[in-house]
């Protein structure tokens, strides 16, 4: 069976992420790929408080996850911004198996998330660093 063609997503996902981008009531979601019912579905949801460590404290150090951030930061005009990032979370630690899936279903995925601003990838937590981050978003 072609896992890739067969990956569906939870309505939740796209519901919870029109609520992050829309009314910016979520700071960051975690998505789950359920290998059992080839469903993508949404694991954790931070609040608008919710800080960037608390995100990354979310993601599981040794499994894959999807996930977007919503990053709030000024430019150097001084004028408040927000990029929605997409984190593809592929840990070292993660099976060989678990990696293939979620590379595969990323891009269909990321399809279903319209308004996502900068992708990125990460396989350890340094990858993914808030320098990082502040420097694709400018």
């Amino acid at each position: 069976a072609n896992a890739v063609s067969g990956m569906a997503v939870h309505d939740e996902c796209k519901l919870k992420f029109l609520e992050l981008k829309a009314k910016r009531n979520h700071r960051f979601i975690v998505f789950k790929i359920d290998e059992k019912i080839q469903q993508v579905t949404v694991e954790r949801v931070g609040s608008p408080q919710a800080s960037y460590e608390d995100f990354t404290k979310s993601l599981p150090a040794d499994e894959c996850r999807h996930a977007v951030f919503d990053f709030d930061f000024t430019t150097s005009e001084n004028v408040q911004k927000s990029k929605i990032f997409f984190i593809a979370w592929a840990p070292d630690a993660s099976r060989v198996r678990s990696k293939m899936v979620y590379a595969s279903s990323k891009d269909r995925f990321k399809r279903e998330l319209d308004g996502i601003h900068v992708e990125l990838q990460a396989t350890d937590p340094s990858e993914m660093s808030l320098d990082i981050i502040k420097g694709r978003a400018l």
